[in-house]
């Protein structure tokens, strides 16, 4: 990650301090449950909670590590440096490094994931907001990137607010998932650590306790953990899509907003470019990136390799950065959006009502014409207006074949546009209740 693309409440979940701090708590209940327990002397326990306000030392760890090449056992060792050698006696006592790092990247990660949880409630409010605000704003609706019927613009975001509705529950699916911890010691066994005292220590920072875990907490699911960022990454990029698509200089039915002093390139000073949305392209594909790593990653020899290890310290800070910045970037882009209404009505009549191409189809059939030759006395207007211009009702009405089966009342009665958005109340009870 770069500074560029990162907001600090995220950044900081990922600060060695913080893992630090994560990583103290966890030795520092688990002392305190083998107190209560009756494993280790209360002294002991309380010892360790001296310090609680101490701001560990990253170099200094950093410094014993270059010595020791072990993280954990560097930072146990800057621990007693804090408490006393005597009084660190008992602390780790029966656990794994492993029972540290995975409880404590779940902490992260949980933590990530409700940071996540309130970025896509602002994306929803704004989505929400914009679809009531255009939800009978006729726009055409394409197909292959060509008109095909009239939908409103309120539908879009609708569209969009259902599909990012689902990516939140995925995510608090996900972070459900996320949250357990271990410490099960060297092989999962609890040989030389009280069962209880797990449930204690995840109890005290809200997870629940993994039912079986070798070394490690089962890669499984932080595989479902990055496959849902990445599932959300896709739903920005979709969205960004038809942003960048409707400000196309031939298209022009909304545009990013475009501030005050801001410019749109170094050559073209008339340029007013899609800046945010063709960002957030490139970043879902970052956030995508870490989903097949992800997935690698279950796999591990017996109980434990750490084929795993390198690629969760890249991926996990890089992806969830990434996605906190996106969707709180996409959420400004659709709080701001400059909608065209006019440019829409334009759009949708450019080629002389050729739209109402399948109204006029339906209507043949029903009085009587065959589908097949329906298709065909339609289809013949219609290539008249691709190809030469023309109005497509008033083809109609000067077809003989055509006005044999409809009068000219029925024709125009086809071309009405409240008939393509008679049912938008319906699909937004389906959506927002």
């Amino acid at each position: 990650m770069i500074p560029r693309y990162a907001r600090p409440e995220m950044t900081t979940i990922w600060e060695p301090a913080t893992r630090f701090r994560i990583w103290y708590e966890i030795e520092a209940h688990a002392c305190q449950a083998m107190a209560d327990l009756g494993t280790i002397p209360q002294e002991n326990a309380a010892a360790v909670w001296k310090a609680d306000g101490v701001e560990f030392d990253v170099a200094r760890i950093d410094e014993i590590e270059a010595v020791t090449k072990h993280d954990v056992i560097a930072f146990l060792t800057h621990l007693a440096e804090h408490i006393g050698s005597e009084e660190a006696r008992f602390v780790h006592q029966g656990m794994t490094s492993s029972d540290v790092l995975d409880t404590a990247f779940n902490v992260q990660l949980t933590r990530a994931a409700d940071i996540l949880l309130a970025d896509m409630d602002r994306l929803l409010a704004a989505l929400k907001t914009r679809a009531m605000e255009h939800k009978d704003t006729v726009r055409i609706g394409r197909s292959h990137g060509i008109h095909a019927e009239p939908t409103t613009m309120g539908l879009t975001f609708a569209r969009f607010y259902a599909e990012m509705s689902r990516n939140r529950a995925r995510l608090v699916n996900a972070r459900e998932e996320i949250a357990t911890g271990a410490l099960s010691g060297a092989v999962g066994t609890f040989a030389n650590i009280d069962p209880r005292v797990e449930e204690y220590v995840c109890e005290k920072l809200g997870l629940a306790p993994e039912p079986i875990s070798t070394q490690v907490i089962p890669r499984d699911r932080h595989a479902m953990f990055f496959a849902t960022l990445g599932v959300i990454a896709s739903s920005i990029e979709n969205v960004s899509t038809e942003i960048r698509h409707m400000q196309r200089t031939e298209v022009l039915e909304a545009e990013e907003f475009f501030s005050a002093g801001q410019k749109g390139s170094s050559a073209m000073p008339h340029k007013r470019n899609p800046v945010l949305t063709e960002n957030l392209t490139g970043l879902a594909r970052l956030v995508r990136s870490a989903v097949t790593p992800a997935l690698e990653n279950v796999t591990l020899w017996h109980e434990r390799d750490i084929s795993h290890s390198s690629v969760e310290r890249g991926i996990a800070p890089d992806a969830t950065v990434h996605l906190d910045f996106a969707l709180n970037r996409l959420a400004g882009v659709v709080e701001k959006l400059v909608i065209y209404p006019e440019t829409m009505l334009a759009n949708l009549h450019k080629f002389k009502g050729l739209v109402m191409s399948q109204r006029v189809l339906l209507a043949l059939t029903q009085a009587g014409v065959s589908r097949e030759d329906a298709y065909r006395l339609v289809q013949r207007n219609a290539m008249k207006v691709w190809e030469e211009g023309r109005d497509f009702k008033e083809e109609l009405l000067a077809d003989e074949e055509v006005t044999a089966a409809l009068s000219p009342a029925e024709i125009e009665e086809k071309f009405d546009l409240g008939y393509h958005t008679k049912n938008v109340d319906t699909i937004f009870k389906r959506v927002f209740g």
